[in-house]
């Protein structure tokens, strides 16, 4: 068999396993806790404000305001300037991307207090 169609496979069979563990141990872990007499309300913890979507949104948003932005500052360093482009661009998307990913934290921080 070839090599190349091992890669797909093996992938497909990593992310299927770790999915499969994930639920069946939550299963496992709310049906022994409802045996026991547990209340059943601690698995609606995360489901009461109803903004986790709101969470997710800001800082998808601000992760791919950052990249945008970093390519932008990099595309102006690459033609302004004699940097290597090849380290240019690599380095203003991460540096953009993780100052979008940090304003986006204090977004949500701020969101979650009011």
């Amino acid at each position: 068999m070839d090599e190349e169609i091992l890669i797909p496979i093996s992938l497909f069979l990593a992310i299927f396993g770790i999915v499969y563990l994930y639920f069946s141990t939550r299963n496992k872990e709310r049906l022994a806790l409802i045996e026991k007499g547990a209340d059943a309300s601690i698995f609606n913890l995360g489901k009461r404000s109803g903004s986790a979507w709101k969470v997710v949104v800001i800082n998808i948003a601000f992760l791919l305001m950052g990249i945008g932005l970093g390519l932008f500052i990099a595309n102006l360093l690459e033609s302004t300037t004699s940097l290597d482009d090849n380290v240019i661009y690599p380095a203003m998307t991460f540096l953009m991307a993780g100052l979008g990913l940090y304003v986006g934290y204090t977004q949500t921080k701020k969101a979650m207090d009011d």
